[in-house]
């Protein structure tokens, strides 16, 4: 008796049209609660609001937001999200174990259900340095403590289908700790995916096209469809959530900080019912099938459930009064820390003597940029046509350096792009994934050299140099993250995005996006790592100049 008064004292009650995932219909009602669902009443009359599920990202990378996981939290919570599924691999590749301690400690600070994984591929290829490793020892010791909920994608798809044995071992490891286990595999068809996925691999966020999507759910797949700020595959894929339903997620991969503000998850949502494509389908896509794969403490508006769900003017989640976790709504009195976990070892300046290009071959090898696109172009172009007898680059073409931040004396790589159109100055950044060394890329070397001195001198950010003037955003976590707010991150971003674009001549629509996908070299064809050009498709480096 005693116990049942405690109840009651602390319960709570909202009224509305509840949105019923479950049994797909919407119906008035109150919703008694505390951090669970006790009761459930049907009403004729209740306030004029909606009562939704929550809604969960399958599939992210908090790093890409460039805000700290209690930084990003406030944000998505804002947005109707109440869990994500999340990859630390980009901290992973800068701080190993280190990183991923550091998310979850400060992921406790806010109330979003935050499920992390553990990094499969750190680093994610031999051919580039990264600050740490993470191998199959660490990965047991997460799943040993219980630290992490599944093991992240496993991009070496090539290691999975010819018996790695190191790949091999942290699949092993899943199955043994009963993970489930995520995978990363890009146009793999046929013999080979049906490998991949027996395996065990269960889910792909990479797929492209529709064709692509339907071999890999035929052969028991979930397919996540991703719509973040780099990759968005959402057009070609929308139909599967109407024609399979039961085998599709929702996800973002990356949220970039001016996207973040104006929505999460409820953005592609949005977009969904834009298609015309039926409601609870949709819903289902984000809570119900997210939470039985990955096995989510999280509630689906059913008695006995968390109350986890979202008051909204509409059904829509485009109007959103507020967000409730575990019962909670009020979130603006809780405080981030100010950890500022770093591993930037580097702290030679660099001369322009550093970056000068000695053009003594006939050729020159020259990574050509497609705007929206994480693929390239190596073009062979005779050195006459873009470098002229003054040792100057011509028009179209930019200088790019990757300069290794985890050795104290490292030398820069230089290379040369083209349809990156910088007219003036440069720009430099420490997100360079996955290593997330500095890149640059400019018209002229004493910005160049400008841009990347002062992410040496602040241990990380991104920045601008025009006219040898510098505008940075400071990214004091890891180089790829910070504890400012994700307001002032988004604005401080669009500003230096605005610069490259109005101010420097650059064409691209994310300009620093693109820049940091230049040092990807699993993506084809022709990228730069701190170790030299790279071409994927003949896994091989590439002289810069040659005959």
């Amino acid at each position: 008796m005693k116990q049942k008064t405690i109840k009651q004292k602390y319960m709570k009650s909202i009224s509305g049209k509840i949105v019923d995932p479950i049994k797909r219909k919407i119906y008035n009602g109150e919703i008694f609660f505390t951090d669970k669902i006790i009761k459930i009443v049907k009403k004729e009359k209740v306030k004029n609001q909606y009562i939704l599920p929550g809604l969960i990202n399958s599939h992210v990378h908090i790093e890409s937001s460039m805000l700290s996981p209690f930084e990003f939290s406030k944000q998505v919570i804002k947005h109707g999200t109440v869990a994500v599924v999340t990859d630390p691999h980009e901290i992973a590749n800068v701080l190993g174990i280190k990183g991923i301690n550091y998310m979850i400690r400060n992921s406790k600070l806010a109330p979003l259900k935050i499920y992390f994984g553990a990094p499969s591929c750190v680093p994610a290829t031999n051919f580039e340095s990264s600050g740490s490793t993470i191998s199959s020892t660490d990965i047991e010791n997460l799943f040993k403590k219980n630290k992490v909920h599944f093991l992240s994608e496993m991009m070496n798809f090539p290691g999975v289908i010819y018996n790695d044995a190191e790949v091999l071992k942290k699949l092993e490891l899943a199955k043994k700790y009963n993970k489930k286990i995520d995978g990363h595999a890009p146009g793999l068809i046929g013999t080979n995916l049906k490998k991949y996925i027996n395996s065990g691999i269960s889910t792909d966020h990479e797929c492209f096209t529709l064709e692509e999507a339907i071999a890999k759910i035929k052969l028991g797949m979930f397919v996540q469809i991703r719509e973040g700020s780099a990759a968005k595959n959402f057009n070609s894929l929308f139909s599967l959530i109407d024609s399979h339903t039961n085998k599709i997620m929702l996800c973002t991969d990356d949220s970039h900080p001016d996207d973040l503000v104006n929505g999460h998850i409820n953005l592609i949502f949005q977009k969904a019912l834009q298609k015309k494509l039926n409601y609870f389908n949709v819903l289902q896509t984000c809570t119900i099938n997210p939470i039985k794969h990955y096995e989510l403490n999280v509630g689906l508006l059913q008695v006995n459930d968390c109350s986890d769900f979202v008051v909204c003017k509409d059904k829509n989640y485009k109007n959103i009064i507020s967000t409730y976790i575990n019962g909670l709504k009020n979130y603006k009195k809780l405080n981030s820390n100010d950890e500022k976990p770093n591993n930037f070892k580097l702290n030679t300046t660099l001369t322009i003597n550093d970056i000068k290009l000695i053009p003594n071959k006939k050729f020159v090898n020259v990574i050509s940029v497609i705007d929206g696109e994480l693929v390239t172009k190596r073009e062979k172009i005779l050195t006459s046509r873009v470098i002229n007898k003054n040792n100057i680059l011509c028009s179209s073409y930019n200088k790019i350096v990757v300069l290794n931040r985890y050795s104290k004396n490292s030398k820069p790589i230089i290379g040369i792009i083209n349809n990156y159109n910088i007219k003036n100055g440069a720009i430099a950044s420490t997100i360079a994934h996955d290593s997330h060394n500095i890149i640059a890329v400019g018209n002229n070397d004493t910005d160049i050299i400008s841009a990347i001195n002062s992410l040496i001198k602040n241990k990380g950010g991104i920045v601008t140099s025009l006219k040898n003037k510098t505008d940075l955003l400071p990214l004091e976590i890891a180089g790829i993250m910070t504890n400012s707010k994700a307001e002032i991150v988004a604005k401080k971003y669009k500003q230096l995005t605005n610069t490259v674009i109005n101010k420097m001549g650059c064409k691209l629509k994310s300009p620093f996006m693109t820049l940091s996908f230049m040092a990807l070299l699993v993506i084809p064809e022709l990228k730069i790592g701190d170790k030299g050009l790279f071409d994927i498709r003949s896994l091989e480096f590439v002289n810069l100049f040659e005959n």
